[in-house]
């Protein structure tokens, strides 16, 4: 599946690519999860962001974006999978890619929502905080800390 993964800094997006990007984020979060927060908040396009996709025939299927990549502390976030995609890995197999292009000793931070601790787990992330509500969905702050790093 990893041949599926396609990797896109700002500037590589084009119009289509990123519009498809920030209508599956708004299914998933806005419409499915009910979050009345803005999705567009400025950060898709900062320098050090890369946009991970996954598509078929033009649709794009799932994403994460990585903030800031190339720093100690790179973030992952706005993991989305498209209802009938689900169940296919897309969105482990995004996760594991993010957290490989991240430097080995990069203490790579997320937000959680809180049923995603034990699968966030799976990838090595630990949670790093209390519970907290975001727009109505509760979530935990998590970390994965780099190799030689202790957690």
């Amino acid at each position: 599946m990893n041949d599926m993964i396609s990797s896109y800094k700002p500037d590589e997006l084009s119009m289509d690519l990123f519009y498809s990007i920030l209508k599956l984020r708004a299914d998933v979060f806005i419409a499915e999860q009910r979050s009345c927060c803005p999705d567009i908040y400025g950060r898709d396009l900062d320098a050090g962001t890369v946009h991970l996709v996954v598509a078929e025939d033009g649709k794009v299927l799932s994403t994460v974006r990585i903030m800031d990549i190339d720093s100690c502390a790179p973030r992952i976030g706005r993991v989305a999978t498209a209802a009938e995609a689900r169940g296919r890995g897309l969105a482990g197999e995004l996760t594991q890619r993010a957290v490989d292009l991240c430097a080995p000793d990069a203490q790579i931070q997320l937000s959680a929502q809180t049923q995603l601790e034990g699968w966030y787990g799976k990838f090595g992330f630990q949670r790093s905080g209390e519970d907290y509500d975001d727009d109505g969905i509760m979530h935990l702050p998590m970390i994965r800390a780099g190799q030689g790093i202790p957690a």
